[in-house]
């Protein structure tokens, strides 16, 4: 069973990716609690991931380091998303949802 805090960033980014019907969404939690939530971005010229794109929010608001991400996708996180993470929190689990909520799996460094 995951802590309420985790379940509420799975929760959040499912939001982030309905509510502009996008093909994932994420969620980021930092050092302090704050959260941070995207959706995948598909422009002609910019295209941007979920996870990304809320690590890039996190950052461009000072966060200084990642405490647990979460993905709401029926894909599979792409590796370079994972990196992503793993550079502003390395030991931060990212908890890998369906886009039903339904936690898929929980991926730790």
């Amino acid at each position: 069973m995951l802590d309420p805090e985790d379940q509420k960033i799975i929760t959040l980014a499912r939001s982030s990716r309905a509510r502009v019907a996008a093909s994932e969404g994420a969620a980021v939690r930092d050092e302090t609690g704050r959260t941070y939530t995207a959706a995948a971005v598909a422009l002609p010229s910019l295209r941007l991931s979920a996870l990304r794109l809320a690590v890039a929010m996190a950052v461009s608001s000072g966060a200084e380091s990642l405490e647990a991400a979460a993905l709401v996708s029926d894909k599979e996180p792409d590796p370079g998303d994972l990196a992503t993470v793993r550079d502003l929190g390395p030991s931060a689990p990212i908890f890998h949802a369906g886009t039903d909520g339904v936690l898929k799996s929980t991926l730790l460094p």
